[in-house]
């Protein structure tokens, strides 16, 4: 099943993002379980949240995963939203 992973982060919260982000894109990759990923923007071009689909078998994988990225260990994220996904187009 698919699942998408929405995230916002914290105000002022750029640094921890910053800091993190090399051991982020590694658990992206590591976990082959990630379809795509990308950073929200916001209206300066700043990162500021997250989307990430993935492909696991149930609503607590999806939702263990998202509590094992290291952005959330480091605290990054305001709000974390896991729901199931259905791919339509592309």
């Amino acid at each position: 099943m698919r699942f998408a992973i929405i995230t916002r982060d914290k105000p002022d919260a750029l640094q921890i993002r910053l800091d993190t982000r090399e051991a982020h894109i590694a658990y992206l990759k590591d976990t082959g379980v990630v379809e795509m990923a990308g950073p929200f923007l916001d209206a300066d071009g700043t990162m500021c949240g997250s989307l990430i689909i993935l492909t696991v078998d149930s609503l607590q994988a999806a939702q263990d995963w998202a509590d094992n990225d290291p952005y959330a260990k480091a605290g990054l994220f305001k709000h974390v939203r896991v729901e199931e996904w259905k791919k339509v187009i592309g």
